[in-house]
């Protein structure tokens, strides 16, 4: 039986929020979604463009509800964002590795988000050998996956 964070990607769409002024927006988990043939949104309030595709400031911009939505933001703004993807209908979320607040994390369970969170999502959605997939099987070997 998958794990939770293995049946997060299972979803068809999703929205990668990043924000390009403050650090590099997550471009790997972004292509490899949609190399995954998912429907994918950049949103980025600090960019029109990512990838050739159109970012969107927030999620209350996206042209339609997606049904999960990855963080990978400065800290300080990841309560913010998983305040926005609860406000938006949206009731799974990913916190990337380093991502992740208390705070973020006791809002998740008050608005009862299905929150992945503490691991890197590159792991997941990068198929086939990489550096991330050695980080997969030190992962699978301790029971971290």
């Amino acid at each position: 039986m998958p794990s939770n964070y293995e049946s997060f990607w299972n979803r068809s769409s999703y929205a990668v929020v990043g924000h390009s002024a403050k650090e590099s927006f997550p471009k790997i988990t972004y292509g490899e979604l949609r190399k995954a043939g998912k429907k994918v949104f950049a949103v980025d309030p600090s960019a029109k463009v990512i990838e050739g595709e159109k970012a969107y400031p927030d999620l209350a911009s996206l042209p339609e509800k997606v049904e999960a939505v990855v963080i990978e933001t400065p800290k300080e703004e990841t309560r913010d964002w998983v305040a926005k993807a609860a406000d938006a209908g949206i009731t799974s979320v990913w916190i990337h590795m380093g991502c992740e607040t208390p705070e973020a994390l006791e809002l998740a369970r008050k608005k009862a988000l299905n929150v992945c969170y503490g691991t890197c999502a590159v792991m997941y959605v990068v198929p086939g050998f990489s550096f991330h997939s050695i980080h997969k099987w030190i992962s699978k070997l301790i029971g971290k996956y």
